[in-house]
C-alpha cells in the first residue's frame, strides 16, 4: 500500500481531524508530502466521505497552523532553538546556508515561495522566526496568501481524480510543476505592478517637484 491509499484510508476513518492533524505534523519537517496529504483529502471528499470546500478550509488552516508554529519556535527560542535535537536535524548547516542564499535572492517574497519548496519549507520559516527577517503577520500574510493557491490546488486535484485514480498518479508528478509555475507567475504579475506602483508615484513626485519650481 502507497503513502496515498494509506492517507486516505486514515482520512476516511477519522475525517477531518486527521487531515488537520497530518498537516499540523507537516509543518514541524516530518517527512509526509504535505501535496500528498492534501489530495487525500480531496479524494475522501470526491468519493463522499467529506465536503470538499469544508476539506479546502481544513486544508489551509492545517498548513497554517503548522507554519506559524514553526516560526514561533524560531521567534521565541533564537539560535537556542538548535539545541533541539529535532531542530538541529532539520536545519542542518547545509540546509541553513541554502535559506540564507534563497534570503538574499528573494527577500521577504521568501516567505511567498517556501510554500512550493519542499525540503526547504519549514527550514525558511524556522530561519525566519530564528532572525527575525520578517515580523509574524507579513510572514502570515505571504503564507497564507500561497495557501490559498496552493491548498485548493491540491484538494481539488484529488477531489476530481477520486474516480479516476490512473489520471490523478500521473497528475501528481505533473502538479508540483504546474503549482510552481502558477506561483511564479502570481509573483512575477505582483512585483510588476508593484514596479508599476512605485514608478507612478515616483512621476507623480517628479511632477509635483516642476511644478513647484515653475510658481516660484
Amino acid at each position: 500500500m502507497g503513502l496515498l491509499d494509506f492517507l486516505i484510508g486514515v482520512f476516511t476513518e477519522n475525517g477531518y481531524l486527521a487531515v488537520f492533524t497530518i498537516l499540523l505534523i507537516c509543518g514541524f519537517g516530518v517527512p509526509i508530502p504535505e501535496d500528498i496529504s492534501l489530495v487525500a483529502g480531496g479524494v475522501i471528499a470526491g468519493l463522499g466521505y467529506a465536503n470538499v470546500h469544508v476539506m479546502c478550509a481544513v486544508g489551509i488552516t492545517g498548513v497554517l497552523a503548522g507554519d506559524s508554529l514553526m516560526f514561533m519556535v524560531g521567534r521565541i527560542f533564537g539560535e537556542r532553538a538548535l539545541r533541539l535535537r529535532w531542530v538541529a536535524y532539520l536545519l542542518t548547516p547545509r540546509r541553513y546556508a541554502q535559506v540564507q542564499a534563497k534570503f538574499q535572492r528573494y527577500g521577504n517574497r521568501l516567505m511567498f515561495v517556501a510554500r512550493f519548496l519542499p525540503g526547504l519549507r519549514s527550514p525558511i520559516y524556522l530561519t525566519a522566526g530564528m532572525t527575525r527577517r520578517v515580523s509574524f503577520w507579513r510572514f502570515f500574510l505571504l503564507d497564507g496568501f500561497a495557501a490559498l493557491i496552493s491548498v485548493p490546488f491540491w484538494v481539488y486535484l484529488g477531489h476530481y481524480g477520486a474516480l479516476h485514480r490512473d489520471w490523478l498518479l500521473t497528475w501528481l508528478d505533473r502538479g508540483k510543476l504546474v503549482a510552481i509555475l502558477v506561483a511564479l507567475a502570481i509573483l512575477a504579475l505582483g512585483g510588476f505592478w508593484l514596479w508599476r506602483r512605485a514608478a507612478r508615484r515616483r512621476a507623480l513626485l517628479n511632477l509635483r517637484q516642476i511644478r513647484r519650481q515653475r510658481g516660484n
